[in-house]
């Protein structure tokens, strides 16, 4: 058998959207072609943003036999995995910890596969070529490191023994237990918890708004235009800037993969006032984007959590990611759980320094995940 080669390209288009799709085999929205592609159009995924897209692409044989969506970032928004003080410490001590590698899908901190693999190419082996493609080249280039976000546990493990350091953090995601309806899963909970939520969803109704949810070729080029205008103006009043995704990047995915949306919108005196964008696979639910022109009470609880369960109940799907942080999830039914990256570290002593904060790290978040388990609003016996 002959070795596996390793090449990286500056753009998904240097490979063909049939080649591409023989490997994202998978239903997992954010490896599709169309995924990748709507962002390096859009502008989100450039030089001039910190995204360089460097993809990795193996090779054996002359066939195409396994990806690796990578990018190389000069900082390190947009990622959710959080690694602000390792870049500071570099500053401190003089070195550059930009630019780096990053195999991850941007600005969306969802795990899910990353490496993608021809039907009958040997995971084990991919996985041992890729690490050592991402580590060479991190070194030949002048990368500081390189990153491998949100993989699957198993994954996680795996790579792990091939020399990238595993991280863990925490997320809340809601699980289907058979559900008939809301009120079934409702039925779950401590007598307190259940009438504190049931009012919340009272409260949105008794302001006259409704609620209502589209998908696929239902949301129109019209609805995506209302939905990027909550969008801009929330990103705006929380971070003062619009967003790091443009209209196009939404509308092209209306046209792209309509069958992975689910937009909910929000109407008050017959107008749009706000909108929760979600990416949908046959197993899971999960929510990425809201915005609203009106902050009313409760609204982003029905909008962006309580509209989706309902969903996901109503269409048999197993689990709801609804994004990172809120322990305001918590209390609403979302179980924290841990989730999973690599790192390699170029660096000896920043490799050390780094280890011995990861191994710290995963004490406290094990103890969080302990401790936040218990403010689940479900009865004593779940």
């Amino acid at each position: 058998m002959s070795e596996v080669q390793a090449r990286f390209i500056e753009s998904i288009t240097a490979v063909s959207p049939e080649q591409w799709r023989r490997l994202a085999r998978s239903d997992y929205p954010f490896t599709r072609y169309e995924f990748l592609l709507a962002l390096e159009e859009s502008g989100a995924t450039t030089a001039k943003t910190g995204w360089q897209v460097e993809h990795l692409l193996l090779e054996q044989n002359g066939e195409l036999i396994a990806a690796l969506p990578v990018y190389r970032k000069s900082h390190s928004y947009g990622e959710y995995v959080f690694d602000w003080a390792w870049a500071d410490a570099y500053h401190r001590n003089g070195l550059d910890y930009y630019p780096k590698l990053l195999a991850a899908i941007p600005f969306t901190p969802a795990t899910g596969p990353r490496l993608l693999l021809a039907e009958y190419t040997d995971p084990d082996l991919a996985w041992r070529a890729a690490v050592v493609a991402l580590s060479e080249h991190a070194v030949e280039t002048g990368a500081s490191s390189a990153h491998i976000l949100m993989t699957e546990a198993e994954v996680a493990k795996q790579v792990n023994s091939l020399g990238f350091d595993q991280r863990i953090g925490s997320q809340y995601h809601w699980f289907n237990k058979g559900y008939q309806n809301f009120d079934d899963f409702l039925a779950d909970f401590s007598s307190r918890k259940r009438k504190n939520l049931r009012k919340e969803r009272r409260r949105v109704a008794e302001q006259d708004v409704r609620l209502i949810q589209l998908s696929g070729e239902q949301i129109t080029e019209s609805h995506i235009q209302q939905f990027y205008r909550f969008y801009q103006m929330t990103y705006a009043k929380r971070s003062g800037h619009g967003g790091y995704l443009t209209e196009g990047f939404f509308q092209s995915l209306r046209k792209t993969m309509p069958e992975n949306l689910l937009l909910v919108l929000a109407e008050k005196d017959q107008q749009f006032i706000a909108g929760a964008l979600n990416f949908k696979s046959d197993s899971t639910l999960y929510g990425r984007y809201w915005g609203c022109i009106q902050e009313l009470e409760c609204l982003h609880f029905e909008a962006c959590y309580y509209q989706g369960i309902e969903f996901c109940i109503e269409h048999g799907l197993t689990r709801f990611d609804p994004g990172a942080q809120g322990e305001h999830k918590i209390q609403r039914g979302f179980q924290p759980i841990l989730i999973y990256s690599n790192h390699w570290i170029a660096h000896e002593g920043f490799r050390e320094a780094i280890q011995g904060f990861l191994k710290q790290e995963a004490a406290h978040i094990h103890e969080y995940i302990r401790e936040a388990s218990s403010l689940l609003p479900f009865k004593s016996e779940q």
